[in-house]
């Protein structure tokens, strides 16, 4: 009995036998010996006698034409093959053993291609040798159980919402109850499962949400950064409204009565008082200067509100001040001026002018042209007065007031008093403005809090916001304000992020009726302290926080607080020049606040000349990840001389310093020497302040001695060869204001400026011959002294370099009057 053998692709089949262009195998039987294999084809095989076969080469197929493989442990060898009509019949040289094996046709012993005019598909096929060997076992598959095993519920475990746990439990539900299948949204069971869906979606949020705020890098919630950031010593800041000058112009005929409210003259012959708290508002078309409460009301929501920071007294004296230029056609306040002589009026004589007051000086005309259009809005500066004395030019009998201000005022440009355009001169090209008052951004409102609860946690939110932050410095009695009186003008508009403070205070209304102050953190707060923290939010939501009973007070059950805090805050608060236009009479300040009818005939106009400045917006979570970490690297406590020097340079106004301990008969003293920007001595304020800034950096055991560099002079001398077309005088001038110690008319410092040099900087010959070389006219230059001043040459000359031990400091004030703080001389050859 013999076994078939067919190739499975029946279709293939089915389309050669419709069209002979090609041949293929149709079936392979294995005789019973195992030595016979019978492969059967479609159509008849190429022979000498064969008329229709295909392929119709005549080409016989041999035993090379035939390969087969397969077998574990038997390799089958072909040893002769025979044809005849559509049959090839191979015989064996041994059978294969009880494997499945292949039989392919193929065009050489070494290719895998099938002959010419075979189909690739059918040009194999996979039989056995062993057909006789029957198993014992039936042949028929087992049938496959008809009901399987069902696996447990599935639990989805990465569910962590309102649809995922839903879709859970009516899962599970459909598996432990078959039977259920209701899915209606009305079902009771249905309605429970969403229920219970509902609760769970809250709980995985809380998970979440906790797990998430734990950790400075995860956190998403501004509160819980800041508190992360807290503990490194980093304090995160929300961040500060701006600050502007506004000058006020006052009618002189205006007065008030105090008992009516009125705003004016409060008694016969006394100024009136514009009182802190005073709203002002920027620029709404359509709107008066002084605003009623109805139009406050509809003007506030799009502009931007400020306040006034102290009492201004108002005085028509003060609107227009004029320079006095002791009969100077041509007269301007130089770079870095610190002083100006000043008109006496009748009012200024009433009403004098005094240290303190604040000044600013503006350009009210082009020096070149003499209109007002022309005017330079960027030469505007105001200065805080020190000192004011009353002098009279005695040519002409005028009255005149002398006044100085502080080099922190110091005039950044060139002011122009008075000036000859065409032969005409023009007297009062820039002018003083006193009434000036300092306001700041956010503007105050009053809101009752919900009384606290007799249980659980009381943490009300503000009604509005954003909550205005404000600067805070020390005064010179280490209290802290938000501006000194006594401090320069530019200091009012500088301050350190880290003294920044919400501008809230808490009020009770009932009982003691105690007032709450504001703190950054409770961490200092004992038990008894009336004190809060404001939270705030990313989107500007502001939380009240209150102690505990053990870091702060905790409120009273049923108590009732009013909330006093100012709304406005970042660089909003950040208005240009002339932005601020508009006065409202607050009821803090002016009795009369239903009604702007006094000050209609008091205040004429308001404008701020320079811009407001120091609004600046929170501080992104984002960089708090990135420094909050490293706050903790800061050194806070100075230990070595190197830990003096890095700490007091972080005080303002210092630009460097050096720190020598030195053993003093029964402990260490610490010397510390100040290079003050500009060049500034250190005097006995300056001292003091720092101190008490390094008192909580100074290690045990430790004196502070605070001085001055040991500046010491120069002489240089210099032949220069001036140029065929300039003038030698020219040439000159030009040389000793390049080489002054003052700043340039372009605002450039000249060459030996203090902030130029600082200790033990070297001064080079090469830098002096290249600026020298960099005014026009100069051709060529030789340096002839180069030493320090009234002492012999070290071969300064020679080096090319005057060298300085570690306290000390380069100088050269080319003052004629004071040749001992060092002098330059020029030897002028050529030129005109």
């Amino acid at each position: 009995m013999s076994s078939q053998y067919r190739c499975k692709n029946e279709r293939r089949r089915a389309e050669i036998r419709k069209r002979p262009i090609v041949n293929g195998i149709d079936y392979l039987e294995v005789s019973p010996d195992q030595k016979t294999l019978s492969v059967h084809f479609i159509y008849p095989l190429p022979g000498p006698e064969q008329n229709n076969a295909v392929p119709d080469n005549r080409k016989l197929l041999q035993a090379a034409n035939v390969a087969i493989s397969g077998g574990t442990r038997r390799e089958v060898q072909v040893e002769s093959v025979s044809s005849f009509a559509e049959v090839l019949t191979l015989r064996v040289k041994a059978p294969g053993d009880f494997s499945t094996y292949t039989l392919r046709l193929v065009d050489s012993p070494t290719g895998s291609s099938p002959p010419v005019g075979f189909d690739p598909q059918l040009s194999q096929v996979d039989f056995s040798f062993r057909v006789e060997n029957f198993s014992e076992f039936d042949c028929q598959p087992a049938a496959s159980p008809t009901s399987p095993r069902q696996p447990p519920p599935a639990i989805d475990y990465l569910a962590k919402d309102y649809a995922s746990f839903r879709q859970l439990m009516l899962d599970r539900l459909a598996v432990t109850m078959p039977t259920w299948q209701e899915r209606n949204p009305a079902d009771l069971g249905v309605a429970l499962v969403e229920l219970v869906s509902y609760a769970a979606d809250y709980l995985s949020y809380y998970q979440d949400a906790v797990a998430t705020e734990a950790y400075l890098g995860t956190a998403r919630k501004r509160v819980s950064v800041r508190r992360h950031a807290r503990l490194l010593d980093y304090f995160l800041h929300d961040g500060c409204n701006a600050r502007a000058w506004v000058v006020i112009e006052v009618n002189s005929g205006a007065t008030a009565n105090e008992k009516t409210g009125e705003t004016g003259k409060t008694q016969q012959g006394s100024p009136a008082t514009l009182p802190a708290g005073t709203r002002l508002l920027t620029r709404v078309e359509r709107l008066p200067t002084i605003l009623e409460q109805s139009e406050f009301e509809t003007a506030h929501p799009g502009a931007q509100v400020f306040e006034t920071m102290h009492d201004l007294a108002l005085q028509a004296s003060r609107n227009e001040i004029h320079f006095y230029t002791w009969q100077d056609e041509q007269c301007c306040l130089p770079v870095g001026a610190t002083q100006a002589t000043l008109q006496s009026s009748e009012g200024l004589r009433q009403w004098p002018l005094a240290p303190g007051d604040v000044l600013l000086f503006e350009e009210k005309f082009g020096p070149n042209s003499g209109q007002a259009a022309d005017a330079d809005p960027a030469h505007r500066h105001a200065v805080r007065l020190t000192q004011v004395t009353l002098n009279r030019d005695p040519l002409f009998d005028q009255e005149v007031i002398e006044v100085q201000w502080s080099r922190e005022d110091a005039l950044p440009f060139e002011l122009c008093l008075s000036t000859v355009l065409e032969g005409k001169p023009y007297a009062n090209v820039s002018v003083a403005r006193g009434n000036v008052v300092l306001v700041d951004h956010g503007y105050t409102y009053v809101e009752s809090l919900a009384p606290t609860p007799s249980e659980g946690r009381y943490r009300p939110r503000l009604k509005f916001g954003p909550l205005t932050q404000q600067g805070y410095v020390q005064d010179q009695r280490t209290q802290w304000v938000r501006f000194d009186p006594t401090a320069s003008a530019s200091a009012a508009l500088r301050w350190q992020m880290r003294d920044v403070m919400p501008s809230i205070s808490l009020q009770e209304t009932q009982g003691q009726k105690q007032t709450w102050q504001v703190q950054r953190d409770l961490l200092n707060s004992d038990r008894f302290a009336t004190e809060f923290v404001v939270e705030t939010e990313d989107d500007g939501r502001a939380y009240v926080r209150f102690g505990d009973n053990t870091l702060g007070k905790q409120p009273e059950a049923e108590n009732h607080f009013q909330a006093i805090y100012r709304i406005g805050n970042g660089q909003a608060g950040n208005v240009g020049a002339e932005a601020i236009a508009h006065v409202f009479p607050s009821g803090r300040g002016v009795q009369g606040g239903e009604s702007a009818s006094g000050l209609e005939s008091l205040i004429i106009n308001i404008r701020n000349p320079l811009p407001a400045r120091g609004g600046m917006d929170p501080e992104p979570i984002e960089q708090v990840r990135l420094y909050a970490p490293q706050s903790f690297r800061i050194q806070k406590r100075a230990v070595t001389e190197a830990d003096y020097a890095a700490v007091t340079q972080r005080f303002p106004g210092v630009r460097k310093a050096v720190a020598t301990r030195r053993w003093t008969g029964s402990w260490y003293t610490i010397f510390i020497t100040v290079d003050r920007e500009g060049g500034q001595p250190v005097d006995a304020q300056f001292e003091e302040q720092l101190r008490t800034f390094l008192e909580r950096f100074r290690l045990a055991g430790h004196d502070l001695n605070i001085d001055g560099p040991r500046f010491v002079p120069l002489q240089i001398g210099l032949n220069v060869e001036v140029g065929s077309d300039y003038f030698h005088s020219a040439v000159k001038q030009a040389l000793f204001e390049a080489f002054s110690a003052q700043t340039l008319a372009n605002g450039r410092p000249g060459f030996f400026n203090p902030d130029n040099f600082t200790f033990g900087q070297p001064v080079y010959l090469s830098q002096v011959i290249a600026t020298a070389m960099q005014i026009a006219g100069v051709r060529s230059v030789v340096a002839t002294q180069f030493q320090r001043w009234q002492q012999p040459p070290q071969g300064e000359l020679e080096a090319g370099e005057i060298s300085f031990e570690r306290l000390e400091i380069a100088c050269l004030d080319s003052d004629p009057n004071a040749p001992e703080n060092g002098r330059i001389s020029f030897e002028m050859r050529g030129g005109r």
